[in-house]
């Protein structure tokens, strides 16, 4: 009998494929089949260093180059993305299994900061002023930090690094990419379309692993920052260590978001934005809205609209033409639908059970279906964890206080969203919630490009944003706010990454 070899997934240092020597892998699977597809090499202590070392000789000339040089490579990585999206749709899709369209909007939304480091060169200016003492004048000026590290989370492959590496690589700086061991082949597409844009050698290196990676970029005296996106107990353990090694950090973590409904709102757009917001990407979004929150009398009405819409959406593999597709691995699926029965045990009432879902695709996957709760109690895992996953709760309130009580109450401070038509109201949340990011009558709202996203509280520890020449602290908090004004022409039902969202 014939026993067929796996690939195995390399790095990418110093503008080429390099083939780990650490002897540790771990599977790759295509979700929608619950099959191994390949393996990742997992690097050791060893290969940061040589991974840091390209990065720290390829620093000073990238540095030096001319900003007009480096708006070329920029321009060309923008144009070569836009043309090839497809293909790392489709390597998206395969690994992580999110439907292709979905795919597509995360890459778009990453290319949004393509775009904005394309024209970086106005936001790298200096500042210059004139006889602040007698005689006396004072010129700043920004530089690059040298390299920096990226560690990514498996829910968004691309976009997420691309939040970070364009503006990164625009400024000056050289770059270690650490993706998730998950879904690590986005990352290596993008370092060979770096490539072929004309970037030089070491200025983009992809390292994949495990902890091991992780631990070695933190604590490599050469690398000057780090960005990462994950949970709140590895995002607090990347900040108070590398800010510990005097490095600079961000570090995004997780969010229990809350959806807050009053009477006047427009049930209709109520319903769309919770599926939308619940279950776009298989609700593995540190954006999805897991909690509605219904301010009596709205409740039944809005469940029963909400329940309606669930009936409707195909659960399957994200290559056919469904709405949702499967977990990203088997143990993260029987995690979230362990949820389920916790809910049961707390005495909630579950409208719409998702374990029992007939998925368009192989049985093997890693399905579970869009879930709908009602009645979750506040003290219950259901309501304080993060489920990452398609689990859409519903909590009861009596009245719009009692519903910003407890939205304030939680741990996490990530994003919010108020439906309304009470201008008053929509003013009187903006002001009254502890949260970074607030939507009115918007179920997402996450910034445009490169603003500030990540929120308050555990949801955020270190910089609200690294731009990229200076590594800016802000001493205040940032509230971002997106407005949708109710309008009868609003969109429907879309997973994906509806315009605007």
């Amino acid at each position: 009998m014939t026993v067929q070899t796996l690939p195995t997934v390399g790095h990418w240092i110093d503008g080429a494929a390099f083939a780990s020597t650490s002897g540790r892998t771990a599977p790759i699977y295509d979700p929608a089949r619950g099959i191994v597809t390949k393996n990742v090499a997992l690097g050791s202590r060893e290969e940061v260093a040589v991974a840091v070392a390209s990065a720290r000789e390829a620093f000073p000339g990238w540095r030096d180059l001319s900003l007009a040089r480096r708006q070329t490579v920029l321009f060309r990585f923008r144009e070569l993305l836009n043309q090839r999206k497809g293909e790392l749709a489709e390597i998206i899709t395969a690994e992580h299994g999110k439907v292709l369209s979905d795919a597509l909007g995360e890459i778009g939304r990453g290319q949004e900061v393509v775009e904005f480091a394309c024209g970086i060169a106005h936001h790298l200016k200096g500042e210059f002023s004139e006889q602040v003492s007698a005689g006396i004048d004072v010129y700043s000026t920004r530089q690059p930090l040298g390299v920096v590290g990226i560690i990514s989370p498996f829910n968004f492959p691309a976009m997420v690094p691309m939040w970070f590496f364009p503006l990164a690589i625009a400024a000056g700086n050289t770059v270690v990419l650490k993706p998730s061991e998950k879904d690590p082949s986005a990352a290596l597409w993008l370092a060979e379309l770096w490539k072929e844009a004309g970037l030089p050698d070491g200025v983009f290196n992809v390292l994949n692993g495990d902890r091991e990676a992780v631990d070695g970029l933190l604590a490599h005296p050469e690398v000057r920052a780090i960005s990462f996106v994950g949970s709140t107990p590895i995002a607090r353990r990347i900040y108070s260590t590398g800010a510990a090694a005097g490095k600079r950090v961000q570090a995004l973590g997780g969010a229990k978001n809350h959806m807050l409904v009053l009477p006047d709102a427009d049930l209709t757009l109520v319903a769309d934005s919770a599926i939308n917001a619940g279950f776009g990407s298989a609700g593995e979004r540190c954006m999805a809205i897991s909690v509605v929150v219904a301010v009596e009398p709205v409740a039944d009405e809005l469940i029963e609209e909400i329940a309606e819409r669930m009936s409707a959406l195909v659960t399957g593999d994200g290559r056919r033409s469904c709405d949702m597709g499967p977990l990203i691995t088997r143990e993260h699926r029987d995690r979230v639908a362990s949820y389920i029965e916790i809910a049961i045990e707390d005495g909630a009432t579950v409208v719409v059970d998702g374990r029992s879902v007939r998925p368009d695709g192989a049985p093997e996957g890693f399905w579970l279906g869009p879930t709908l709760i009602d009645n979750v109690p506040t003290t219950s895992r259901v309501y304080t964890e993060e489920i990452f996953g398609p689990v859409l709760s519903v909590v009861r309130v009596p009245s719009f206080e009692a519903g910003v009580e407890l939205i304030n109450s939680g741990a996490f401070g990530n994003g919010t969203a108020i439906f309304t038509n009470d201008g008053g109201a929509a003013r009187r949340f903006q002001n009254e919630i502890e949260v970074g990011m607030i939507g009115i009558n918007v179920p997402l709202p996450v910034p445009v490009a490169t603003f500030s996203f990540g929120g308050w509280k555990d949801s955020l520890f270190g910089d609200t944003k690294a731009h990229g020449a200076e590594g800016v602290r802000f001493y205040t908090q940032l509230k971002a706010v997106t407005a949708r004004w109710l309008d009868p022409s609003h969109g429907g039902i879309n997973l994906g990454f509806p315009e605007n969202d």
